[in-house]
């Protein structure tokens, strides 16, 4: 829906730029009379018409593109096997990262991104983690998890998994009330 709406906004911009400047070019060539007086200098007259013109083939521009059909795919890993092709979108690599590192207990607020290199796949992980956790301990067991994982579901070799601990959260210790 958002799309629709951005490219909606982007045609209407697009047609009233358009149509002023096809008045504005109209007005600068003499095709139509101009009724301003003050407007007297040659060199005014050609800037404005160059200036006219190239907001004509910007909003041209524009209005085919949001005509044209996004017919960009999602990016993927692609692999060849005896029996044919293999496309894995770099959104399921994301969602098997998530999968494995939230089994490590203390996590939380995970998110990854994924980049494609020649050496394999270079993944990061964005996490917060409980403050009684060794963090180093942690981030260990969860670039093994993620890296293990990954490998056996996907077959891609991961070159490298960096782990961002963005922020701390308190314990959850629960205390025992007494009344």
């Amino acid at each position: 829906m958002a799309k629709f709406v951005d490219r909606l906004l982007l045609f209407l911009y697009s047609l009233s730029i358009g149509i002023t400047s096809v008045i504005a070019i109209l007005l600068l060539s003499g095709v139509i009379p101009p009724q301003l007086d003050n407007l007297d200098g040659r060199k005014l007259w050609m800037t404005a018409l160059i200036v006219a013109i190239v907001l004509l083939l910007l909003s041209v521009r524009f209005i085919y593109v949001s005509f044209r059909r996004n017919r960009t795919s999602m990016p993927t890993i692609d692999q060849r096997t005896d029996y044919g092709d293999i496309q894995i979108s770099v959104e399921t690599i994301e969602s098997l990262c998530l999968k494995a590192a939230s089994k490590s207990r203390g996590v939380s607020d995970l998110k990854s991104r994924v980049k494609v290199t020649e050496s394999g796949l270079d993944i990061t992980i964005r996490a917060v983690v409980e403050g009684d956790m060794s963090i180093p301990v942690l981030t260990s067991d969860i670039q093994k998890a993620v890296h293990d994982h990954l490998e056996e579901i996907t077959g891609i070799p991961v070159a490298n998994v960096s782990v961002y601990i963005a922020n701390v959260t308190p314990s959850a210790a629960f205390k025992s009330r007494v009344e």
